[in-house]
């Protein structure tokens, strides 16, 4: 795997392409410590008795860190107070974002037989009520422009992106030993890299990181948002950490996985504080 770009490695003949990424340096210990991280927050008392409860404000605070990073940074009150994601720009960032939590949820089974299915769900779900003719759910065209906040590295052409959007399906499809948190890093980068819609691939990729960890059995309730992590660790951190992903290189990949998994233990940092809140009867 050293030295192997991302795309080659997905579009691969190997029977377990991304098992390799696993013994990259210092990925296990990132693998181990979302594992106990997560598995302290499931520990929780009050995961008892109000599991519920946790999973919507996780959703609710995902939602809002995703939103950030494609540039609607709105105060996490702002966004539980509006009911109105009209036409503005930001409002409409902060909705798409809204619904793609919401939708993840219900596309666990489809996720496991169909990526590609659900991918052009999300992105149908993301754009909502702003959609325009038959640019929407469907990867991009040769020629079709894409629209992306924060991500400006080069835009892979169409051809490539439909072979490594399959790719990507096959190894979902077929599954393999790699650990949850490395195969949601290598979705969430690989759509990030390939921004295969028109627009919101950065919500998008996001989402579907969440369905991995969740369908992966890590997270299966939904409460240990790395989206939220994503958000707090900054935009500069994030791009730099994905540059490392577009590298393909050894080290590149293992910065990428870690800041996932940094992501991962943020988002159950926040949802171990409502835990805790909830307890002392504060929320």
């Amino acid at each position: 795997m050293p030295g192997q770009c991302v795309g080659s490695l997905l579009m691969s003949s190997a029977s377990d392409p991304l098992a390799g990424l696993a013994g990259l340096p210092g990925v296990a210990d990132s693998v181990d410590s979302v594992r106990k991280a997560v598995d302290r927050v499931y520990g929780h008392r009050v995961m008892r008795r109000r599991s519920g409860e946790i999973t919507s404000e996780a959703a609710l605070r995902g939602a809002r860190g995703s939103a950030a990073l494609s540039g609607a940074d709105w105060a996490l009150e702002e966004v539980r107070r509006r009911t109105d994601f009209g036409a503005e720009p930001e409002a409409l960032t902060v909705g798409a974002a809204l619904r793609l939590t919401a939708e993840a949820g219900q596309l666990l089974s489809i996720w496991r037989q169909s990526p590609l299915r659900v991918l052009a769900r999300l992105h149908l779900v993301a754009v909502g009520s702003t959609a325009e003719g038959d640019v929407v759910g469907r990867p991009r065209l040769a020629g079709e422009p894409v629209v992306e906040p924060l991500v400006e590295a080069p835009l892979p052409g169409a051809d490539e992106v439909a072979g490594r959007l399959d790719g990507l399906s096959r190894i979902v499809i077929a599954g393999g030993s790699a650990p949850a948190l490395v195969t949601a890093a290598v979705v969430h980068g690989e759509l990030l890299a390939l921004r295969p819609f028109g627009s919101y691939n950065g919500l998008v990729a996001r989402a579907a990181e969440r369905i991995v960890l969740i369908n992966s059995g890590l997270d299966p309730k939904a409460i240990c948002p790395a989206e939220v992590g994503h958000a707090e660790q900054g935009a500069g951190a994030y791009l730099e950490a994905f540059e490392g992903y577009l590298s393909g290189t050894p080290e590149g990949m293992a910065a990428w996985i870690g800041h996932c998994g940094r992501a991962i233990e943020l988002g159950v940092r926040e949802s171990t504080a409502v835990c805790e809140a909830l307890q002392r009867g504060a929320a």
